[in-house]
């Protein structure tokens, strides 16, 4: 793993080599690592190379630290590719994973001249403002906010968004949803975020925000997001 002749760094050389038994699954997420000092006598360098190499993996979310357990690989990212148009709940199960929904507030508010401008109606008009954290095998995966037309999506109940809620619009209203356009942003977990998303404050995150229109061409919602970059990433195909 380690070649002392080598141009390049040591630490980059072991965390190249620490990535790559992960990636080959030499090392399990959830399992712990080796600690600095076993790293630094098994290869014959330094505890600073070695916390050097560490900390890169632990900022590239390839390792998470636990406070007096000790350093793990991190559970792996869930991959979406961006392409189709699908709610959170369908993306979760089609991974074999349980989605979950954990509701912070549902009301409506007068919507702003941007939101108005955004959903197709009159500044002022009433929209929902649905703020929920979304869940996968019970793990926080997102802070999402989502805003509605009311006399679009009339109807909507507690019980209704704490599940899918393009489930609801399709299924019990009869509305078909045809596209979005989905904007994504690098940012940092600020303090009540960080605090809901179970993650430190100041750690990476995506910012996301999807604007959807039904089949007629009429704005349906603004989502806007939050998603713990470290459990996960956007896949996008293309084609020259």
């Amino acid at each position: 793993m380690i070649n002392k002749h080598s141009p390049l760094p040591i630490y980059y050389q072991l965390e190249q080599g620490i990535k790559e038994m992960i990636e080959k699954g030499q090392l399990q997420p959830g399992e712990m690592i080796p600690s600095e000092r076993e790293w630094a006598e098994t290869y014959e360098i330094s505890r600073m190379t070695v916390r050097q190499a560490i900390n890169n993996l632990v900022n590239d979310g390839y390792l998470v630290r636990k406070r007096g357990k000790g350093t793990f690989v991190a559970t792996k990212k869930i991959e979406q590719p961006l392409k189709g148009l699908t709610s959170f709940s369908e993306d979760m199960r089609a991974r074999g994973m349980v989605p979950g929904t954990k509701l912070l507030a549902f009301h409506t508010i007068p919507a702003s001249l941007s939101f108005a401008k955004q959903l197709g109606i009159g500044e002022g008009e009433e929209i929902y403002e649905i703020r929920r954290i979304r869940l996968a095998d019970g793990l926080p995966m997102a802070l999402e906010t989502a805003y509605v037309p009311y006399a679009l999506v009339p109807g909507l109940t507690e019980q209704n968004v704490s599940g899918s809620i393009y489930e609801f619009i399709e299924k019990k209203l009869g509305l078909t949803i045809r596209s979005a356009t989905q904007t994504l942003e690098a940012s940092v977990a600020r303090k009540l975020e960080a605090e809901l998303l179970q993650m430190k404050e100041g750690a990476p995150v995506l910012l996301i925000q999807r604007n959807s229109y039904l089949q007629t061409g009429q704005p349906l919602e603004i989502v806007k997001s939050v998603y713990r970059a470290d459990r996960y990433k956007f896949m996008i195909e293309m084609e020259r």
